[in-house]
């Protein structure tokens, strides 16, 4: 593969270029993701890393406990030979200690001997095959140098409740790129507010693609105002994501900012899990974040933020693709969607932050 940055949707093609990558890896592989599945799409990459352990490969393994369980019994050949596995944060039911278990390390990078990077949505899971992701591969060394960075300072920390304010909460500004890495905190979302100005800063378009949809008050606001104002706002979500609870509790906000001029496309075929906003066409941001309080507010994630011609090229024809195979709003039905549903949305309200 010659291209300096890549885009996949499709997870097969994903899996097997990542799988290819750390065959051919000569000296590292380092890798950190929310969910490692412990099925046949997680059996595949192990038993990659554990020819490349037997040949002497260095490789570090950062894993969330929610995501992919506290039993490393599965990675055990693995940390046998050498292989160094982390967990962050195990679930405890600790009086006391059960809100830090929202705190989850949402990031997602591999990174193969600093030559090649992935980051963006895509768990390594065999359930997720046939959903529709977003994932940049990179050969940029400038950049994937910062993904180092940011793996190193994360892995090192991975036991502590809050990874190190300079570790965690920095971003680097590189010529065109910026990287963002946030760390829960319910006032300072760094993500969020990037956003917030890329949004007010919009002439022509806005395009926002998220799996869950549960924007804060401020994110409403500037969507609102930019549709307000002329802009072009759009709003990819799945149909149904994989969490149902959430695609209620978004019925709430639908109308007000449909009202305002707030375009929504609901992703058909299965189900949209790519992460992203675009600006104008001319800026873009590919993310480990959902559109939502938790993202926000309680799990680390990053952002890579950029002008490239090339991506925002392959953006468009991805964005494109996912509006093609979308149903618009229909606001009529939602004004008229039986009551028992509003009491359902009112009663999971003020569980937002959760969600």
């Amino acid at each position: 593969m010659s291209k300096q940055y890549t885009i996949f949707d499709d997870n097969l093609k994903l899996f097997d270029s990542m799988m290819e990558d750390m065959r051919n890896a000569k000296r590292n592989i380092f890798l950190e993701t929310f969910r490692f599945g412990k099925d046949a799409m997680g059996e595949k990459f192990r038993l990659i890393l554990l020819q490349k352990a037997k040949e002497g490969i260095e490789i570090r393994l950062l894993l969330d406990a929610w995501g992919t369980g506290r039993d490393l019994s599965f990675f055990q050949e693995l940390i046998d030979l050498g292989v160094d596995v982390r967990l962050y944060r195990k679930v405890t039911l600790t009086k006391g200690r059960l809100a830090k278990n929202h705190c989850r390390n949402h990031r997602k990078f591999l990174i193969i001997d600093s030559e090649i990077a992935y980051m963006g949505s895509a768990n390594i899971t065999a359930y997720s095959l046939s959903w529709r992701e977003l994932n940049l591969r990179t050969t940029d060394h400038s950049i994937i140098k910062i993904f180092r960075r940011s793996f190193r300072d994360s892995f090192r920390n991975y036991n502590k409740y809050n990874f190190p304010f300079v570790a965690s909460y920095k971003t680097y500004h590189l010529r065109d790129w910026t990287f963002i890495q946030d760390y829960p905190d319910a006032y300072r979302q760094r993500v969020k507010d990037r956003y917030e100005r890329m949004i007010h800063s919009a002439k022509k378009e806005v395009i926002v693609e998220t799996p869950y949809f549960l924007p804060g008050h401020m994110l409403r606001k500037e969507l609102m105002d930019a549709a307000k104002r002329g802009v072009d706002v759009k709003v990819l979500v799945p149909y149904h994501s994989d969490v149902r609870v959430v695609d209620i509790l978004r019925r709430h906000y639908l109308g007000m900012l449909y009202e305002a001029g707030v375009k929504f496309y609901f992703y058909v075929p299965g189900n949209l899990h790519a992460k992203s906003l675009m600006i104008d066409g001319e800026c873009f941001s590919i993310s480990s974040a959902n559109f939502d309080y938790r993202s926000f507010r309680y799990q680390y994630e990053i952002a890579l933020i950029g002008s490239e011609p090339s991506i925002l090229k392959q953006l468009k024809i991805h964005h494109e693709y996912t509006m093609e195979n979308s149903k618009g709003f229909d606001y009529e039905s939602w004004k008229q969607r039986p009551g028992f549903d509003k009491i359902i949305e009112y009663i999971l309200f003020p569980f937002r932050y959760l969600m």
